[in-house]
């Protein structure tokens, strides 16, 4: 895949997508009222790393009825935190981390999430993947969230030849048209979940598969 069909090929996967099951956190920062909270967005990511959509979406509503706000969270104990956000993965680990993050949030930051990458990067257990989806999510600012689906897949187009997500993000920077920097890690999670799977995908179903050069796929379905 390349530059001169990315568009036409991501406004067909458009289309695919409004079929597949979208992300919960991306749920979450389009409905209305307080999901558009840049600060449950960042702590939501930040449960979800290593942990399934349905569990972090449970472990979250638990949470936020205790703790509606960064001044809540930042008073709440610890083994609260733990309590009713297990069972997400390293629940122990992130709880101590949340708490410290909303601390951080309120003595330094004005109780208000800072709407820069490198600001975000500073708080500890918060890599690019997270602070470019609170940037995106969170502000809608420009920004291009990297996971392991968005990765995979724009390598298995042809599109970019990267390594790493780090790469990949810095690859997508320069070469994907902005207008789907905000927008591309919904889809392609979506995309990679439910057709682009890592083993065998189901490219019977793709809409896009005459665009795919299909690199690294021994076995499809």
């Amino acid at each position: 895949m390349n530059n001169r069909n990315i568009n036409k090929a991501l406004d067909i996967l458009k289309n695919q997508v409004k079929t597949l099951d979208v992300p919960w956190l991306d749920d979450m920062a389009n409905a209305s009222g307080p999901g558009k909270d840049p600060f449950k967005i960042l702590i939501s990511c930040i449960l979800s790393l290593r942990t399934q959509d349905k569990t972090t979406g449970e472990a979250s509503r638990r949470l936020y009825k205790i703790a509606p706000d960064v001044h809540a969270l930042a008073k709440l104990p610890v083994k609260r935190i733990e309590k009713a956000i297990y069972p997400v993965g390293f629940y122990k680990v992130k709880a101590e981390r949340v708490k410290d993050i909303a601390s951080i949030i309120v003595k330094q930051y004005h109780s208000k999430v800072p709407d820069e990458i490198d600001e975000l990067l500073k708080f500890k257990g918060v890599g690019r993947k997270t602070a470019n989806l609170v940037v995106t999510l969170g502000f809608k600012k420009p920004g291009i969230c990297v996971d392991t689906h968005v990765h995979r897949i724009t390598n298995r187009w042809g599109y970019v030849t990267t390594g790493t997500p780090d790469k990949t993000e810095y690859a997508l920077r320069e070469k994907l048209p902005q207008k789907y920097w905000l927008e591309i890690n919904g889809l392609l999670v979506a995309f990679g979940q439910g057709i682009c799977k890592p083993v065998s995908p189901f490219c019977s179903q793709c809409s896009i598969v005459n665009f795919c050069d299909r690199v690294g796929v021994k076995k499809h379905r």
